[in-house]
């Protein structure tokens, strides 16, 4: 009888090594099973427990088979404890949502911490296991279970292999990425799983060597999508993306040959038994015809669809919309929507009682705002301010955005209303808390309610930052889940405050959440329950007849990282929507603030978001950007980022217009971090950002006949050209300065030129292609 001495070793290794972490590990973004410091709830179904009663089982029960059947050899042993974390962070998450597609998924999102844990087990047992019997098994048959594995990966991809890191030209095993990448991606599946399976069959006996065999064969699939990336994804240019796709397409296939490898597992035996009993040529029929059946439902795939088309949300003349991927005004001409943040209205943590945080906003600022040629305002609003008590919107406050909403109607600029948060509430760490080791009191800082604030006694601390609290992650855990209907509140918030302006054409749209929080469980918090809430409160929108644009965001790990994995795709029917993330990549990013090369570089995040927009068919709009501080490069970086803009044709909010010397995220210095200063020895204006706004003001479309197809500027200097199937004469262009520009046009007519406060307006008429270009 086999000595369970090694089981028994791992087993309580990996019982140790979850307590350590989830001990020492304050936030639980490096634990295996965090702890928050929150009270454990009972009385709100699987979600808070399932990490402790669903995880740690299946964790420690495939911990001890892997042992038992991997455990003599290192290599197999860790591969095994790999598995179990793996298969035990889907099953939590499923307990958690009870939905296949995302908690499979979710399973590559513990790969980095999976490998770790599965080694310092693995060398435990190998060190304190006793003897080792090393046994050799029959490799048995390999192809058939290796085609099958690779033959049905396209018919549950799932969210596999989706999301910016997949650049066209890489092989995945996805049939709207078409035939010749998904065949490739199949066959290399298949010929890396067989070739696994002729060696991890002959070092573990059974279904589990099939198994394992699978996870590797993922695992290498991944470092091969990662190296052609290299060639097709803009190679290594200044930022460690490369490195970040290899660990992305790894994890993504250790997850796909965790959750559906045992597949092999099973089919390897069930072929074994069928070659026992058959002539010499079964092999290579039983191959060729998995192969044949496994191919034709791979190729029926694109044939039966992946989802419902979207529902069409018509918006009504004069209002914007969304239209393929471009913003459109309705009558044929694509808009570009340049503006700024105003945060005049944010409902603050006041660090100091006698400085206050937020400045007086008023028309002024608007006409200011039109004298740099911007069109938009994105509107930050608080809902602690909005919706002070349960169930009533607060007049006042909505009389402030009535009143923002009406200046920048009268000098012609739209607004985004954006519910805005950051680290959940304004609520500062407590007297008297204690904070773990490695985290530190923090200030408050703006966003929801009292009421809707729920953090089960969790410490208010920071880690890093303000956005890694104990607090803050429950507290969005809590909101993802609905609990005591916090969701549904804000939901139907939404669709009251969208009700109010449901007849305004100069709302441009609805931004629902500030950069969402990750909560406790990413990616079931910051894809799958996020798209839910999305999808009520549009729901609850078009419910309250208001037709404008719903803007979506990633989460903070967009802005934190430079890429993110966002609301699941098809989180909505309605098509009248734009992914609006932050793209402040070079700025607040991690690797700035850690002191390494960049993950992703300022020019790389324009193509990673488009892609991501394109995967929900949606136009792209960066919702903020800026904020380099007082760094010396500030200036070249915000010329890169406007040269990257233009490039791909887009438009922008700049953060910010106004920030006061007592708001949270200035940190009280000697001026107020803004492109209209503040001296915050006198609490006066200081003088503005000149530099920075010569940039922000740069001449460019405001609407175009039809579609753009280049942009370039530099001041008053322009180069455009575009293309309209049919005449249309909404060409208006903005172009700085006092001095009447000189134009010269292709396939333009009635061109006017219109002094404004602060440049000049270009109007024209358009059909067919056309350009223009302009000379201060």
């Amino acid at each position: 009888m086999k000595s369970v001495r090694r089981p028994v070793v791992a087993l309580s290794s990996m019982a140790i090594l979850v307590l350590v972490q989830a001990v020492a590990d304050p936030t639980g973004l490096l634990a295996l099973v965090g702890w928050p410091g929150a009270a454990l709830r009972f009385d709100l179904g699987l979600w808070p427990l399932a990490p402790y009663v669903i995880f740690v089982p299946v964790l420690l029960g495939v911990t001890w088979w892997a042992t038992l059947r991997a455990g003599d050899r290192f290599w197999m042993h860790t591969a095994g404890l790999t598995l179990a974390v793996l298969l035990a962070q889907a099953t939590a998450c499923f307990a958690m949502t009870w939905d296949a597609a995302t908690a499979v998924w979710a399973a590559g999102y513990v790969a980095v911490k999976a490998v770790p844990a599965a080694l310092i087990v693995a060398g435990f047992s190998r060190w304190f296991g006793g003897p080792r019997e090393r046994l050799t098994f029959s490799a048995g048959s390999v192809w058939p279970p290796a085609v099958l594995f690779a033959g049905i990966a396209p018919l549950v991809a799932g969210l596999w292999w989706t999301g910016a890191a997949y650049a066209p030209g890489i092989p995945v095993a996805r049939p709207e990425r078409g035939a010749l990448a998904m065949i490739v991606a199949v066959a290399l599946l298949a010929g890396v799983t067989a070739v696994c399976l002729r060696w991890t069959r002959l070092r573990v006996p059974g279904v589990l060597g099939g198994w394992l065999a699978a996870l590797i064969a993922g695992g290498i699939v991944g470092l091969v999508q990662g190296a052609v990336s290299i060639v097709v994804d803009g190679g290594v240019s200044g930022d460690v993306w490369p490195l970040m796709v290899t660990y992305i397409a790894v994890a993504d296939g250790l997850a796909f040959g965790a959750c559906v490898g045992w597949v092999v597992g099973l089919g390897a035996l069930a072929t074994d038994r069928v070659l026992a009993r058959s002539s010499a040529r079964t092999p290579m029929l039983v191959a060729a015809s998995v192969a044949v059946v496994a191919l034709a439902a791979a190729l029926l795939v694109p044939a039966l669809g992946t989802g419902s088309a979207a529902a069409a949300s018509a918006a009504p003349a004069g209002f914007l919309r969304a239209d393929g991927d471009i913003i459109t005004d309705g009558d044929g001409n694509q808009v570009l929507l340049r503006g700024v943040n105003v945060n005049q209205l944010v409902d603050f943590y006041q660090p100091q009682p006698d400085v206050p945080v937020t400045r007086p906003l008023t028309e002024d600022d608007y006409a200011a705002m039109a004298e740099q040629g911007f069109n938009v305002v994105r509107l930050n609003l608080s809902w602690s301010a909005l919706e002070p008590e349960r169930g009533t919107l607060d007049p006042e406050y909505v009389e402030q955005i009535t009143d923002a909403v009406g200046w920048g109607k009268r000098h012609g600029i739209y607004t985004v209303l954006d519910m805005h948060q950051d680290s959940w509430w304004n609520g500062p760490t407590e007297e008297g808390t204690a904070c773990r080791p490695g985290t530190e009191p923090m200030w408050g800082y703006d966003g929801a309610p009292e009421w809707a604030t729920i953090t089960d006694g969790a410490p208010r601390c920071q880690f890093m930052g303000r956005d890694i609290s104990p607090a803050g992650n429950r507290a969005f855990q809590h909101f993802y889940f609905d609990t005591d209907g916090v969701q549904s509140a804000l939901a139907r918030s939404w669709g009251e405050l969208a009700g109010l302006f449901a007849d305004e054409p100069m709302v441009a749209g609805f931004d629902l959440l500030n950069e969402p929080g990750f909560g406790q469980t990413a990616p079931v918090t910051t894809s799958h329950q996020l798209g839910r809430f999305y999808d009520r409160a549009i729901q609850e929108i078009r419910a309250a007849g208001a037709p404008q644009i719903v803007f979506f965001e990633p989460s903070i790990l967009w802005s934190g990282l430079g890429f993110d994995s966002g609301p699941t795709p098809g989180f909505t029917d309605d098509d009248n929507i734009v992914f609006s993330p932050h793209l402040y990549a070079e700025s607040i990013t991690m690797d700035r603030d850690l002191g390494i090369p960049p993950i992703v570089s300022l020019e790389r995040q324009f193509t990673l978001a488009e892609r991501v927009a394109a995967e929900y068919g949606a136009p792209l709009w960066s919702g903020e950007y800026g904020y380099w501080g007082e760094d010396d490069d500030v200036l070249q970086r915000l010329n890169r980022y406007a040269d990257a803009e233009d490039e791909h044709i887009l438009g922008s909010a700049y953060w910010v217009w106004k920030q006061a010397c007592g708001d949270p995220q200035n940190g009280i210095g000697p001026v107020g971090n803004a492109l209209m200063m503040q001296d915050c020895a006198t609490g006066g204006d200081a003088p503005p950002k000149a530099d920075l706004l010569a940039v922000l003001s740069r001449a460019y479309p405001r609407t175009s006949p039809g579609v753009l197809t280049s942009l370039k500027a530099d001041g008053a200097s322009l180069e455009l050209a575009g293309t309209t199937p049919e005449r249309s004469c909404g060409l208006e262009v903005w172009i700085p300065g006092t001095g009447e520009p000189e134009l010269a046009t292709t396939g333009l007519t009635d061109v006017e030129s219109v002094a404004v406060p602060g440049g000049w307006s270009i109007t024209g008429c358009a059909e067919g292609d056309y350009s223009l270009s302009t000379a201060p």
